[in-house]
């Protein structure tokens, strides 16, 4: 091992930010991409709304469409407030087929409420919002009022690529090779995205949201051809993807809750789910979502269960459960439901909680497995390195963020915090705990600063097999200062659960 010594201090917010820019600007600066993402809506050119009043006539607003050439338009209050929208789909769902009298007023058929962001929110924000609502213009107000509507045009009218058409290619995937091009799209999307200046947090979540979409049409278009009820069954993302947090280089972690009719055979039905979840694993797989190594997956037995043989597991785990097992069984703690019942997996989470709180000692028993593994840090602010083929190595997954993710886990548990988002955890479990404000942001920023390098190592895709491991004599002096201070927040963290639970 090797070390890399430097005193380390607490930067700014500002240095944080600055540094993650720096990194996606250097590798950004390999390829031509299109604009910042990250540019205010307010700083893009006005285009003034198309409305009407609320009271307006459905056939005035028929017309007003076809003039302008337009898909819809605002429908405003009295004082000019947005109350709502008026659409083509409306047009035909709610007027056209039930046959609805063109002179009714506005306010009788449009859609709401509108999704719409203000002029501080950014063009990424805007993107974000059109993929997971599927709407193609966003109304932007200022003190309230509509100052201005952004189109999907507008967010990507120089790539040839969108969230939007991501989103289509998704949703019209018949065979293994339609979502084969979906999944290669999602990972196209996201190079876009990080040249771009997106922060790792929101890129982060919009690969989880399309990840998801895409599990999503594979669920419900080969649950069909099994003859299963989406309704007897809850999927459940763990681990990364569970927590909103997957990069591009993640394998599967799921499971499966399901019912057993009255008077059925509980292990004749789950054989019937287990041939499914397999399907849906092998396709994933084939998709680039590899088979998890430890078998954590929908498809194998242990993972195939009823609600009540997860709250068995589950009880357990936490009243049982040694060091080891607990940290193998962690990422079933980061538990969301992805398609189907998803009150079974909130209720599944609240009773998770309501144990874990009442149990200092499993609590004890997370906190020493996490401690295992400490910061590669020395006591004088030297990065510790494994020397290998010339490179100075550190896995910033394994020795970074997965340790931010163990010690979130571990104080959302202790508090009965219902997030599963490292950060929201960590800021949950900071105030619930009193920890000073800027030590939490310190928590937050390393989080983020680690998920930035990881993403700019797994597209650099230079480390065939190990795309977290990182060569420190590529960072610049800046990133490296920044390297050590995220390091530092974690020890100070795991100093926190040092004291507070092994004492």
């Amino acid at each position: 091992m090797k070390e890399a010594r430097s005193a380390v201090h607490a930067p700014p917010r500002e240095e944080w930010q600055a540094a993650q820019r720096l990194v996606q600007a250097e590798w950004a600066a390999q390829g031509a991409w299109g604009p910042p993402l990250e540019l205010p809506l307010g700083e893009l050119p006005l285009r003034t709304p198309v409305a009407l009043p609320a009271d307006a006539p459905v056939r005035q607003a028929l017309r007003v469409m076809s003039e302008q050439r337009v898909g819809s338009v605002l429908v405003l209050g009295s004082q000019g407030e947005l109350q709502g929208i008026f659409t083509r789909h409306d047009v035909l769902e709610r007027v056209a087929l039930p046959g609805s009298d063109p002179q009714q007023p506005l306010a009788t058929v449009m859609t709401q409420p509108v999704h719409a962001l203000t002029t501080s929110d950014t063009v990424h924000d805007a993107a974000v919002l059109m993929s997971r609502h599927r709407i193609r213009h966003v109304p932007v107000l200022q003190g309230g009022r509509v100052v201005s509507v952004v189109s999907e045009r507008d967010v990507f009218a120089l790539h040839h690529l969108s969230v939007r058409h991501v989103g289509h290619t998704i949703a019209a995937a018949q065979s293994l090779p339609d979502f084969q091009h979906a999944a290669a799209q999602i990972r196209q999307y996201a190079r876009h995205l990080m040249a771009q200046g997106v922060q790792a947090r929101s890129l982060t979540a919009l690969i989880v949201r399309l990840n998801d979409q895409l599990t999503q049409r594979m669920i419900e278009r080969t649950l069909a051809e099994h003859g299963l009820d989406p309704r007897e069954m809850a999927w459940l993302a763990l681990g990364s993807e569970g927590r909103g947090e997957q990069t591009l280089a993640t394998d599967q972690d799921n499971a499966l809750i399901f019912a057993v009719p009255d008077g059925g055979d509980p292990e004749h039905v789950r054989q019937r789910w287990l041939g499914w979840a397999r399907r849906v694993n092998e396709w994933l797989d084939a998709c680039g979502y590899p088979l998890c190594k430890g078998g954590i997956m929908a498809g194998q037995a242990a993972c195939c269960l009823t609600l009540e043989e997860w709250r068995q597991r589950f009880a357990r785990w936490i009243d049982s459960g040694g060091p080891q097992e607990l940290l193998r069984a962690s990422v079933f703690f980061d538990l969301r439901a992805l398609a189907g019942r998803e009150d079974w997996a909130e209720a599944l989470r609240a009773d998770v909680l309501a144990r874990t709180q009442a149990s200092p000692r499993f609590i004890r028993q997370l906190a020493a497995a996490h401690l295992e593994h400490r910061v590669p840090l020395t006591w004088w602010g030297g990065v510790r390195t494994r020397h290998e083929g010339g490179g100075r190595w550190i896995d910033l997954k394994l020795q970074g963020t997965a340790l931010l993710v163990e010690a979130a886990r571990v104080l959302a548990l202790a508090h009965g915090v219902a997030a599963t988002g490292t950060p929201e955890r960590l800021r949950a479990a900071g105030r619930a705990r009193r920890v000073p404000e800027a030590e939490v942001d310190g928590w937050v920023a390393a989080f983020d600063y680690l998920q930035t390098l990881r993403l700019v190592q797994q597209l650099r895709a230079d480390t065939p097999g190990h795309p977290n491991r990182l060569d420190v004599r590529r960072l610049n002096a800046l990133e490296l200062r920044m390297l050590k201070a995220a390091l530092a927040a974690i020890r100070g963290l795991q100093q926190r659960l040092q004291l507070d639970y092994l004492r």
